[in-house]
């Protein structure tokens, strides 16, 4: 008889554990920190991404279940007898700069899947840790924030929406050109350092897009965000309008366009187009 798991309970509890454990690490954000290496996804490791990342392999354990953890910190590790049954995916911290800095924009993001593919993933979380605010979806049942169903902006007007950009690349030169035309049509252009957070706002109708085509986020940063815009009604394609699907794995990079509604993503479709032209 196969276990039945109720991941969205066990994945909230996740997310309270990783609250508990670095809680006391925010208060000595400002003394020396040890070094601890670079991750899997390539970026240096910081105690308090570590923490959280033991949290969630805690909690699972705490449930016995067998699983694969595909980790921006610690790459791929096995636990259980059948390890191959659940693959979760996990950010523990999506915007560890921002905490750095006392900036109160960073989050906690884990998927779990049953194959490690993006179109696989049954069941997402994403939590904004500082304001206390999660995002839940799983497969054909909706996407909640805060229990409360949630659904994408109806706007289809460049000019009024928000749309968040992530320029941060040594390629800034080559990128920023593509996206010009869309700079130039709408007036209110955000980006806020954590790019698993602000998928989730466009899901829930708080900014109208975002956008990355750098070609440096991972996969692990957005592969809960992917579920909870899919069901809460917004679309996400590559920058040439096709399905999403990739492999889950630290080292996979993603682009991407998210956006409120079919129009006013065919709208931002159609200026790439005409850039790339």
């Amino acid at each position: 008889m196969v276990k039945q798991i109720n991941w969205q309970q066990i994945l909230i509890q996740c997310k309270n554990n990783i609250q508990k454990q670095i809680a006391p690490l925010l208060k000595t954000l400002n003394q020396p920190q040890p070094n601890l290496g670079i991750g899997a996804g390539g970026d240096p490791i910081k105690q308090i991404d570590l923490a959280a990342e033991e949290a969630i392999v805690k909690t699972l354990k705490e449930h016995k279940i067998s699983f694969t953890l595909i980790s921006e910190e610690s790459g791929e590790k096995k636990y259980g007898e059948t390890p191959n049954e659940n693959f979760v995916t996990a950010d523990p911290i999506d915007g560890t700069t921002n905490i750095d800095r006392g900036i109160p924009f960073y989050a906690t993001s884990i998927a779990v899947s049953t194959k490690p593919i993006l179109n696989t993933i049954h069941t997402a979380l994403v939590t904004d840790l500082p304001h206390d605010i999660t995002y839940i979806a799983q497969k054909g049942k909706g996407a909640y924030r805060n229990y409360q169903k949630i659904a994408p902006s109806e706007n289809t007007s460049l000019e009024k929406a928000v749309i968040g950009m992530d320029l941060n690349t040594y390629r800034v030169k080559e990128i920023a050109p593509k996206l010009s035309s869309i700079i130039q049509k709408t007036n209110h252009i955000r980006h806020l350092g954590a790019n698993a957070l602000e998928l989730c706002y466009v899901a829930d109708g708080t900014i109208d897009a975002f956008l990355d085509i750098r070609g440096k986020l991972r996969a692990t940063d957005t592969a809960a965000a992917w579920l909870i815009i899919q069901e809460a009604g917004a679309k996400i394609t590559t920058p040439e309008g096709k399905p999403l699907n990739i492999k889950l794995d630290p080292k996979q990079k993603v682009t991407f366009i998210a956006s409120a509604n079919p129009k006013i993503h065919k709208l931002i479709l159609n200026f790439l187009r005409r850039e790339k032209e």
